[in-house]
């Protein structure tokens, strides 16, 4: 399975790619949201982890790229420093598939991740 992680922290960046690699997925980056928007459509990745606060292309805008533009399924996992409930229902609203707050443990992620790859399988 392909991840696209996007996240301008090169330290969040680096630390993820090498968890979900040692888990065996194959993991493209990208570090803004207008990277992030090329390589959904170049790359074809089987879910996205993004960060909301993203140079150049929000989080929220790629969520709603994704979801009006493309009409894609993809899922979407948002994390993001933010806790406020209005960033985290507008992630939602727009068609976020899960949402996680930093700090986070990657285990926590790797579950998510593996339980919506899960449903994938049972549902097709």
């Amino acid at each position: 399975m392909k991840i696209l992680i996007c996240e301008d922290e090169e330290i969040m960046l680096t630390a993820l790619e090498f968890r979900l690699r040692k888990q065996g997925f194959s993991v493209t980056l990208a570090k803004d949201g207008q990277e992030a928007l090329t390589k959904v459509k170049e790359e074809n990745p089987d879910l996205v982890v993004l960060d909301v606060m993203m140079p150049h292309v929000s989080g929220l805008e790629l969520i709603e790229y994704v979801r009006q533009d493309l009409k894609s399924p993809l899922p979407l996992i948002v994390i993001s420093a933010l806790e406020h409930d209005d960033i985290v229902l507008e992630a939602f609203r727009r068609g976020a598939t899960d949402f996680i707050t930093k700090p986070f443990k990657p285990n926590e992620l790797i579950l998510r991740i593996r339980r919506i790859f899960q449903e994938m399988e049972v549902s097709s």
